[in-house]
Order: structure tokens, then C-alpha cells, then sequence
């Protein structure tokens, strides 16, 4: 057989295809351990950053060790006792026709469709103390699901911290929910007013420091007004009735003790 026909090709490319298809299974196999320990690490280093704790060169599970993880069931505002918080995952919890909870239309602000009964939230401590609650949201922007980590003071109402971790939003447009600058805003924001009523927005423009409703505004993004916009529907609704608010309000109440 002549070393240029066709069959000697094909047998030399299916030989290769083979040996390359065993090589990256056996590498996927050998590196998934490695690449769930570095998933859970990148989980908690947002939650870290998201409260503002996050240290550079100190190893992420020390810094996590001051926090936390519960478990909460939405619908009755109590902490749950029914999972093992340290291996719970909300996104296969909402895909499961025993815990995912349809979200009725009228009150999607978030446009999610559904999401889980179930949350977990992450609690900062000192000394047996609450000091800050780390709240997961999600909510569509205008291309994506975009996925963050919300963290409020034991007022259950200052924003400490705001960040996504995931999204898929335009670069330089919607994109810029990832800038340090407009990230840098949300600090000292309020959720509710004294009433509980909630009154976080996010405008179309810049909050006009001014007004006596700053606390309760952050600035649009410009040229995006839909992730905007989606950003602060994802936030009435997972502050709201339907999403943490009546935990907030028991936890507000009653403590950890609940």
C-alpha cells in the first residue's frame, strides 16, 4: 500500500483522533477533584469579595472560616435543617420537581420562571455576633442570567457589598456591572425605608446625590439600559416578598436562634 494513499491517511488520522480523545478524557478525569476544589474556592472567594473581606495572598479557606453557611426555606422564612449546607446547590435545587418552586408570572420581576424553595445564605460572625448576611440573586439582563452575591449589614437593610460573578452581558456596555467603580457605589446603600417598604433603584442616569432619596439609588449604566434595568429587578424581587424579605424580617425578629 502506497505510504501517501487514502486509507493510510485515514488510518493515521483515526489513530491520532483515538489517542488524542484518551488523552483528554484521562486529563479530565485526572483534574475533575482539582477543578471542583478550585469551583468551590472561586465561590467562596466571591462571597469574601462581595462583603469585602476578600485579602489577597491568605489562603481562601482561612478568610471563609469566619463565615457561616445555612441553609433557608423561602417559603416559611426559617432556616432549613433539611440539606447539608456545605455540598446544597441552588441551581440543581430549582431544576428539581421537589424543591423548585414556579414563580408566578405577576411576580417574576427577576424574569427567572422559577427558582428553588431553598437558599443559602452566608452569615459573617464575631464573636457569636451577626455581623453581615451574604444573600445569592440572580436575574436576567439583556443577553444573560446574570449571577452575584449581595451582602447587607445586621440592619438587614445597608448594603455592604455588591458584585456578580457571572454573567454574559456586552463588554464596555452592560458589561460594566464588573467595574470597580460602579461596584464601588453600592456601599451604604439602603434596601428599605423605615417602613420596610423597598425602595432600592437602579436610574437611567446618575443618582442625584442631592436628593433625599440618594440612599436608596445607584447609578444606570450607560448605553445599557436593560442590564440596568435587570439589575434592578433582580433585586425587588429577591429582597422583595416573594424572595428573602420575609427571612430578613424573621431573622430581624427573632435572631439566630430561630
Amino acid at each position: 500500500m502506497s505510504r501517501d494513499s487514502t486509507r493510510k491517511v485515514l488510518s493515521v488520522a483515526f489513530a491520532l483522533c483515538v489517542v488524542c480523545s484518551i488523552l483528554v478524557s484521562a486529563a479530565a478525569v485526572g483534574l475533575r477533584e482539582r477543578q471542583e476544589r478550585n469551583k468551590v474556592d472561586e465561590k467562596k472567594k466571591n462571597i469574601l469579595q462581595a462583603a469585602g473581606l476578600y485579602e489577597t495572598g491568605i489562603p481562601v479557606e482561612d478568610q471563609f472560616s469566619k463565615i457561616q453557611t445555612r441553609i433557608v426555606d423561602l417559603q416559611s422564612g426559617q432556616f432549613s435543617h433539611d440539606f447539608d449546607a456545605a455540598t446544597f446547590d441552588s441551581r440543581s435545587s430549582a431544576r428539581d420537581p421537589e424543591t423548585r418552586y414556579q414563580i408566578p408570572s405577576d411576580l417574576d420581576l427577576a424574569a427567572i420562571k422559577r427558582r428553588s424553595r431553598y437558599q443559602d445564605v452566608y452569615l459573617v460572625m464575631a464573636d457569636d455576633a451577626l455581623q453581615q448576611i451574604i444573600l445569592p440573586v440572580h436575574g436576567k439582563g439583556l443577553w444573560s442570567t446574570m449571577y452575584g452575591f449581595i451582602s447587607l449589614g445586621n440592619d438587614f437593610s445597608t448594603v455592604n457589598g455588591f458584585a456578580f460573578y457571572e454573567h454574559g452581558e456586552t463588554p464596555g456596555l452592560g458589561g460594566e456591572i464588573d467595574n470597580p467603580a460602579w461596584k464601588k457605589q453600592w456601599p451604604g446603600k439602603k434596601i428599605y425605608d423605615d417602613a420596610g417598604n423597598i425602595r432600592i433603584e437602579v436610574l437611567k442616569g446618575a443618582v442625584d446625590k442631592s436628593s433625599e432619596n440618594a440612599i436608596y439609588q445607584a447609578d444606570g449604566l450607560a448605553g445599557a439600559t436593560l442590564t440596568a434595568r435587570g439589575v434592578g429587578n433582580l433585586l425587588k424581587y429577591w429582597l422583595g416578598d416573594n424572595g428573602y424579605k420575609p427571612f430578613l424580617e424573621t431573622l430581624k425578629k427573632e435572631g439566630l436562634k430561630q
